[in-house]
Order: structure tokens, then sequence, then C-alpha cells
């Protein structure tokens, strides 16, 4: 394994973080002088305004971003409103829908609020920076733009990135708005190093042609080097992308998910994967991690209760996880609702038949996906298996306040009377 000279880059390297990046010794000799000097180098991670809130497939490169400024270094979190009005075309098949001022304002707030999570904004020079490129490309001069930028951009080289190399592969139309959007993306990695000194962007793999585009256009237009550094797309034991739980995305802002299913996402990794976790989604010291990871058979479990514990201390906070991994315990050990389980609250009066009921809490899809579970066995109401899928629940099923409510043995909440 090799030992480099700044701290940020043997980090990223024992914790699994590192994938690629544009010039390896360079970039290590850059942060090294910075951290000798205790001057902060400046890094920067971007996300389009696509939603309002950033999921658990982000966290990667953010938890990257937030061991950058652990180690002294200051972080820009860069908000594409300009980009996000184009699309980009990385492993899309259509042009992006688009959406209006209102709700592009909207997730600006959310993704502030999710960049917060994970690092510390303010005016200290090692806090983060939130950014739009909007900002710069509002009033911008096509012919300028075209005559200054473009002309830096082989047509060539860009027809070889896979974003656009893969989509044509497959036949999918690409629009002249999207072909661009890595011109934009290159601007913006300047943009940043003329207003802030920014000579570094963090982003996963993904992103690797978008992220050269940038360092190209530094040393073309600039002459200066700007460096690239990559995460690898983290995936579990069967080779299928993490992020994502049952097709829900795992939400980072707690009005899109509670503390509680955030918890029990972690909490239901498989055994294979509760090293990797540990090291990339905690701030754990390497030693304890070693120690956990090393666990057998029954005792992994206490791994992984660390683990969503952990995990989502640093999404939620430490009183939130608190209450989490109470809600888990009554739950799973003692047999009793805990606070924190999904409730849905209905008319039990008339009653909620059992396919609405699961639907509406969120643990099926569709009212199809609950009829083959439930010949499956796979639903149960007070801890017997559903058996008629016309069954309506009603205020004679409630036992101490609720109805409980399970899909198989990781999901559990509860029905009370609206």
């Amino acid at each position: 394994m090799t030992k480099f000279k700044s701290e940020f880059l043997n980090i990223m390297q024992e914790r699994g973080f590192y994938n690629q990046c544009t010039n390896e010794e360079g970039f290590d000799a850059y942060l090294y002088e910075c951290e000798s000097k205790g001057k902060p180098a400046v890094g920067y991670l971007g996300s389009d305004p696509t939603g309002d809130s950033l999921h658990v497939g982000h966290i990667v490169p953010l938890m990257m971003l937030r061991w950058f400024q652990k180690c002294g270094h200051k972080p820009l979190t860069l908000v594409g409103g300009a980009t996000a009005r184009i699309g980009d075309p990385s492993g899309k098949d259509k042009l992006r829908p688009f959406l209006d001022e209102e709700t592009l304002a909207n997730n600006e707030k959310g993704l502030k609020k999710s960049f917060s999570k994970f690092l510390k904004f303010g005016d200290e020079p090692t806090d983060a920076v939130m950014v739009d490129n909007w900002d710069w490309f509002k009033d911008i001069n096509y012919l300028a733009f075209l005559r200054d930028i473009g002309t830096c951009y082989s047509v060539n080289r860009m027809l070889t990135m896979d974003s656009v190399k893969s989509r044509l592969e497959r036949e999918q139309p690409m629009s002249f708005l999207e072909f661009n959007y890595m011109l934009l993306q290159g601007y913006d990695f300047c943009v940043l190093l003329q207003k802030y000194g920014c000579r570094a962007q963090i982003a996963g793999a993904d992103q690797w042609g978008n992220i050269t585009s940038g360092t190209e256009l530094g040393r073309r237009r600039y002459d200066t080097e700007l460096f690239g550094f990559t995460s690898p797309i983290i995936t579990d034991s069967s080779g299928k992308k993490m992020g994502k739980s049952e097709g829900n995305a795992v939400w980072i802002n707690e009005d899109k998910l509670p503390a509680y299913d955030y918890y029990q996402y972690f909490r239901n990794i498989g055994d294979a994967e509760v090293g990797k976790c540990l090291r990339i989604y905690t701030d754990l010291p390497m030693d304890e991690i070693y120690r956990l990871e090393k666990l057998q058979d029954k005792e992994i479990n206490e791994a992984k209760k660390i683990l969503a514990f952990e995990a989502t201390k640093i999404c939620r906070g430490e009183a939130e996880a608190k209450s989490a991994q109470e809600t888990a315990v009554k739950t799973f050990e003692q047999g009793v609702a805990g606070d924190d389980l999904p409730t849905l609250n209905a008319d039990l009066n008339t009653g909620i038949g059992v396919l609405d009921a699961f639907l509406q809490i969120g643990f099926v899809e569709s009212k199809g996906e609950a009829r083959r579970l439930i010949k499956q066995a796979g639903l149960k109401i007070n801890g017997k298996a559903v058996t008629d899928e016309n069954y309506v629940i009603t205020s004679a099923d409630v036992v101490d306040g609720a109805v409980k409510i399970a899909q198989g043995k990781k999901k559990f909440g509860l029905l009370k009377s609206a």
C-alpha cells in the first residue's frame, strides 16, 4: 500500500475512498505543502438541485469532503443552479426534465440542509462555503463563452467520454444541450479556481469525464494544474449499487425519511459489507473498525448496531441516533412497540383494507407486491400472518392503543385511529 505524504490521501486509501486521481503525486505534494504550512487547500463537490435532499448514494464523496475538512482544508459545495437546467448525461438515457424556478430554489435549500449535516459552514478559514453556478452563468455572453472556452475543447475528445460514448452506443438521442454539460462543469472548476483558489474536485467515479474536462481547461486556459479525485461506486456483495433500499431512496434529510428508517438501513447491511461501511459511513478510528470487522456469526450484529448508530449520529445527531437505537431494541429484542416506529393514522372505526394499509405506510410499492407477500406469509398483523388480501383492519385489531403490522422480519409499524 502506497504511503502518502499528506494526511488526507492516507485516510482516503486506508478507508477505501480512493478510486482515481488525475495526478496522484502532484495532488499529494499540493496537499502536503498546504498541511505543512497550516494553509488550507481548497476542494469542491458539486451536486445539481434536481431533488430537495441528498440520499445515501451521495454520502461517499460527501464523507470524503468531510475528511478533507477534518484534515484542515476548506470545502466548497457547489449547487448547480445552472447545470440543473441542462442535465448531466452521465448514466442517463434521456434529457432531464426541466424544473421551474420555485422548485429549484426549494431544492437548493434542501441540499444546503443535507450538506450541513456532514460539514461545518461558517466564516473560519476551513469552514465550508456553498456556491451556486447560476450566479456566474445567468449573465454570461454566449459568443464570448464559445470563443474563450469552446475553443479549448475538442469534439473528438468529447466523443470519447463515457457519458457521451455510452449514450451513443445505446443509440439513445442526446441533445446539443446535454453535450455542452462537460463544458459548463469544466468552467465551474475554473471559476472556483479564480474566486477561491480551488484546485481540487472530489466526486464519484461516474464524474471522471466531467472532472477531467475541468482539469484540462485549467491547464489550457489558465496554465494551472487542477486535480480530480474520485471515489469508487460502492456496491454490496452481489454487485448491486448501495444507496437504495428495496427501490426506495434512503434520504439524508429528516423531512424525507425518519431517523429510525435511516438507522435500520445500516442495521440491515449484509455481513460482508460491515467493514466497508464502517470505514466509509462513520468517523470511527481504524483500530476500532479492525476489531469490529473481525467479529463473526451472531457477534457481527453488534458491529451492525455500532455502524447504524454511528452513521445515524453523523447524519441526524446523537439524540436521534439514540432514539432510533432504543426503538430498535424495544422492537426486536424486547418485543414491544418502540416510539419511533413508522405510524399510519387511519379511521379504524370504518376500517382500512390490508393492502391499502401496507401501501400507505410505505412497506410495499404496490398492491400487487402486497398480494405476493401475503401468499408468502410475508405480511403480519399483531404477529400473525395475513392470509386474506381482502381483510379489513378495524378497531377490533387494536392492542395497547395500536395495531402492529410487519413486513418480514425487518420492517415494523403501527396503525392508529385517526
